[in-house]
C-alpha cells in the first residue's frame, strides 16, 4: 500500500462545498472519480480542512492510500485529464504513512477578498464578495487585534458545527486594502465551521461605523453565535495554503517550486 499526498487547486463557485454529498456535485467526488480512473481502483482521499459551498481552494492538500504504482506525473496529469476546468491537481508525491493531510497540518490559511466599491462586477462575481458601503480599515485593524491568540470562538462557529471544541489559535489576522479590494488574512491552527465568514462579518460592520472596534471582544467574550452578526458570503473566501511539521513542509516547498 502506498501513501500518496496531492496539492489541489479549485473554483468553488459551482461546488457544493469539499465533502461528499448526495444528489449535488462536490469537489472530493469530482476528484476521487478522477483519481479512480487513473488508479484503476476505487479511492478515497481525506483532505487538509474541508471548505464550505462557494468557498475556493488554492492550494488544498489531501492524501490516499492505494495498490496502484503509478509515478507522481501520472497522478497530476492523468488526474487532470479526467477532471473538469474548475479542479485542478498541482503537484503529487509518495510520502512516508506517518503523514494525514488532517491531522499532520499545524496551521491553515485563509483569505477573504472584498470588493469595496458603489458597483458589482461582471469579472469577479463568485470571486470576490461584494460590499459598497465604504470600509474603514483602521478600525478594522483595530477590532482584529482583539481576536488574535487563543480563545473560545463559540460566537464565530456555525450553529451545525461538529468541532468536539470551540478553542482555536488565531497567529495572524490582517486586514489590507488594494484600491478596491480589502483583503482580511487569517492564519490558525484550525478552524470552525464558517469561522473566518463570522469574523469577516464582524469585521465588516465595523468597517461601516456601525460598531465600535470593541464590539468584536464583546462578541468574542459573549461565547453566543446570535451576538456575532451576518456570516459573510463564501464568494471571497480562499484557503491559501497548509503549514506541516519541517520534514513534511520542506518537501512540499519543493514541489511548488
Amino acid at each position: 500500500m502506498i501513501r500518496v499526498a496531492l496539492g489541489i487547486e479549485y473554483d468553488g463557485s459551482h461546488f457544493n462545498g469539499w465533502q461528499t454529498q448526495l444528489g449535488v456535485r462536490t469537489v472530493q467526488e469530482t476528484l476521487e472519480k478522477a483519481l479512480s480512473k487513473v488508479a484503476d481502483q476505487p479511492i478515497s482521499v481525506i483532505c487538509a480542512g474541508r471548505t464550505d459551498s462557494g468557498v475556493h481552494g488554492l492550494e488544498q492538500v489531501v492524501h490516499f492510500d492505494t495498490t496502484a504504482n503509478r509515478l507522481p506525473r501520472s497522478w497530476i496529469f492523468g488526474t487532470n485529464c479526467y477532471l473538469p476546468n474548475d479542479v485542478n491537481v498541482l503537484w503529487a508525491t509518495p510520502i512516508d504513512p506517518s503523514f494525514h493531510a488532517r491531522f499532520s497540518a499545524i496551521q491553515r490559511h485563509y483569505r477573504y477578498i472584498i470588493l469595496n466599491r458603489p458597483v458589482r462586477s461582471a469579472v469577479h462575481a463568485k470571486r470576490m464578495t461584494w460590499f459598497y458601503t465604504p470600509l474603514e480599515i483602521i478600525r478594522m485593524q483595530e477590532a482584529a487585534q482583539f481576536l488574535i491568540g487563543e480563545h473560545d470562538f463559540s460566537s464565530f462557529r456555525a450553529e451545525a458545527c461538529q468541532a468536539k471544541s470551540p478553542i482555536r489559535t488565531i497567529t495572524r489576522l490582517e486586514i489590507s486594502k488594494y484600491e478596491k479590494q480589502v483583503w482580511i488574512e487569517v492564519s490558525a491552527n484550525a478552524f470552525l465551521q464558517h469561522m473566518v465568514r463570522n469574523i469577516s462579518g464582524v469585521l465588516m460592520t465595523i468597517g461601516t461605523g456601525k460598531e465600535h472596534p470593541i464590539w468584536a471582544k464583546q462578541v468574542l467574550e459573549s461565547r453566543n453565535r446570535t451576538k456575532g452578526g451576518i456570516t459573510a458570503p463564501p464568494d471571497g473566501l480562499y484557503l491559501q495554503s497548509v503549514d506541516y511539521k519541517d520534514n513534511f513542509q520542506r518537501l512540499f516547498q519543493t514541489l511548488k517550486s
